[in-house]
């Protein structure tokens, strides 16, 4: 080992850090040293009581107690550790209760700070001064430090003092340097997140990347709806710019439309991931669209040159705000499926329930190939007659050859998601010669008209 690794740990930046770590600990451990100094000294008096001075000796262990195990000295440490040590520590979880087990632990951890803080902090006001008198004397900075005052074997002998204040010196570098790395491999330890803080931490995380995947399917939706019916209709009036300037000139007015929806899309996307500063409020959002607009995205459908035939049973501006939202993504996403990937006209229907349908829905898996597309959640709660209104939307194309969107779709396993959040079934395969996608969103009791 080369003398520059002997020395790295004397000299890195980690072990400083530690080293404030450490000495934060001595110092929080004064007033208990100073306490227990004082009744020490009220201890070595015989007129004092000594029964008053024992019960004063248990009130106060109780009150000096008392912090080492409250929720507030535990985040403090590890906001400590995770600062001077370095240590990836979670902070704690806001409004969850710590358990025995976890306050045991950071107790521990923070009566090892400050004892181990206190045997630093002592350490160096007192061996410290010592290694400099031993190193000042040798070279006459103060000659009368080391004269008359004993130092044994040393007396006389200015090269033994002089690696003698070597050696306190570097043998206390190397002591903080070992505690601290000791203290950082416990952190995790002693101060690890508790069972309720892990799960905490799992629901956020699970939250997050719900909210990510929610995100993805509106982006991929509304974008990708626009790109392709943009796509259609500049390919159209590409063909027909010579033949039929009218028809092109409502292919770009088609275009610019469809782009500016896109453009409100993205923007309200932009809007809920951007962070605004503390005391601002962020910019206004567009109202996400609803089946309301169903008309609207099939003329624009049809301006792209897809024959779609419209089949609407019911009245769709009385379904609750979140069904009609994500059925109108789910057929948003079907006409671009059947522009992209499908031929010939699309037959669409949206069927929308009353106050309540005859009985419960059964499970009804899709025959054939589409039956590893299926996607359902278990119902739960629902009797056999119980009243069980859903949303039907079903959409059927030809096939462009022998095959359809695939199973490994992103705007097919974001209409899945859809489905399955919402608590309905989808099914999406080949049937014969077409291409058929069935969804049933469920609509809760009482809010259609």
């Amino acid at each position: 080992m080369t003398v520059r690794g002997v020395l790295r740990p004397l000299v890195r930046a980690s072990t400083w850090r530690r080293a404030v770590f450490l000495l934060l600990g001595g110092v929080l451990a004064l007033p208990y040293a100073l306490l227990a100094a004082a009744f020490a000294q009220v201890l070595a008096i015989d007129d004092v009581p000594r029964a008053v001075v024992f019960g004063l000796l248990l009130v106060a262990v109780v009150i000096a107690a008392v912090p080492v195990f409250l929720s507030g000295s535990r985040a403090l440490e590890i906001a400590a550790a995770r600062a001077l040590l370095a240590v990836d520590l979670p902070e704690p979880a806001a409004g969850h209760r710590i358990d025995r087990e976890t306050r045991l632990r950071a107790a521990l951890w923070i009566a090892l700070h400050l004892l181990t803080g206190g045997l630093v902090l002592f350490a160096a006001i007192s061996a410290l001064p010592m290694a400099l008198v031993f190193l000042a004397g040798p070279v006459g900075l103060d000659p009368a430090a080391n004269h008359g005052n004993g130092f044994g074997p040393l007396i006389g002998n200015p090269l033994g003092a002089t690696l003698t204040g070597v050696a306190v010196l570097v043998g206390l570098g190397y002591a903080v340097a070992g505690l601290g790395a000791l203290a950082a491999s416990m952190a995790p330890v002693l101060l690890g997140p508790s069972q309720a803080e892990r799960i905490a931490a799992l629901e956020a995380r699970a939250a997050r990347l719900a909210e990510r995947n929610r995100l993805a399917r509106e982006l991929h939706d509304s974008v990708g709806h626009a790109l392709t019916v943009a796509t259609l209709q500049a390919g159209a009036a590409r063909e027909l710019l010579d033949v039929d300037p009218e028809f092109t000139r409502r292919a770009l007015q088609a275009i610019e439309e469809t782009s500016r929806h896109a453009m409100d899309d993205l923007d309200h996307v932009l809007g809920l991931l951007r962070e605004t500063e503390p005391g601002r409020t962020s910019a206004p959002t567009v109202p996400q669209p609803t089946l309301v607009r169903l008309d609207r995205l099939v003329a624009d459908a049809r301006a792209a040159g897809l024959v779609v035939e419209l089949r609407v049973s019911g009245a769709v501006g009385e379904l609750p705000a979140t069904v009609s939202r994500e059925g109108y993504r789910i057929v948003q996403e079907g006409l671009t499926n059947a522009a992209r990937h499908g031929r010939g006209p699309v037959t669409l229907r949206v069927d929308v329930p009353g106050k309540a349908c005859p009985g419960a829905a059964p499970d009804r898996p899709a025959p054939g190939p589409e039956r590893r597309l299926a996607a359902r959640r278990p119902e739960q709660g629902r009797q056999p007659g119980e009243s069980c209104p859903e949303l039907e939307i079903e959409l059927v194309n030809g096939l462009r050859g022998a095959t359809g969107p695939g199973r490994g779709g992103r705007g097919l396993d974001g209409m899945r998601e859809r489905v399955l959040l919402l608590g309905g079934w989808l099914t999406a395969g080949p049937d014969g010669e077409r291409w058929r996608v069935r969804a049933s969103l469920p609509v809760p009791r009482g809010e259609t008209g």
